[in-house]
């Protein structure tokens, strides 16, 4: 398993990218200013991007594993070499979400713990309904970890 920083033809990963976030648009907004990094276990297994908010905190703006590699442990892998990664660059990592319970759980499993809301934010900032298991997202929810 290896992982590698991309830094440039980053819309090469957009069929990925676009499992996390489904609006191109959205993704163009922190895609370049973002730092990537592209898991894999022989072939492309995951990715991520990182994105700053100021000098003390950067966000997780996108990572993704494809379908049928998800729940062995390669979203949580990215997470952990990200953290180590940007230890001693930042304070605070943030991660934004849906109010899923399974995506909840699996950023509090991380480390993460809930620091804020942004009322409507999915239905104020993306041109379609977004669900996500079923459920309407409209809030985006943030998590934090301190590094």
């Amino acid at each position: 398993m290896k992982i590698e920083k991309i830094t440039s033809n980053k819309k090469q990963f957009l069929d990925l990218l676009l499992l996390a976030d489904e609006q191109e648009n959205m993704i163009d907004k922190y895609l370049e200013s973002g730092d990537m990094f592209a898991l894999y276990d022989g072939d492309l297994k995951s990715i991520c991007v990182v994105a700053p908010v100021n000098k003390n905190t950067c966000e997780l703006k996108n990572i993704a594993t494809y379908k049928k590699y998800q729940g062995q442990g390669y979203g949580q892998t990215l997470i952990k070499f990200i953290l180590d990664y940007y230890q001693g660059k930042y304070n605070t990592i943030l991660v934004g979400t849906g109010e899923v319970p399974s995506i909840l759980s699996f950023y509090k499993k991380c480390g993460f713990e809930k620091s804020h809301r942004i009322k409507n934010f999915f239905t104020d900032n993306y041109d379609h309904p977004m669900f996500e298991e079923g459920i309407l997202l409209t809030d985006m929810i943030y998590l934090k970890k301190i590094l």
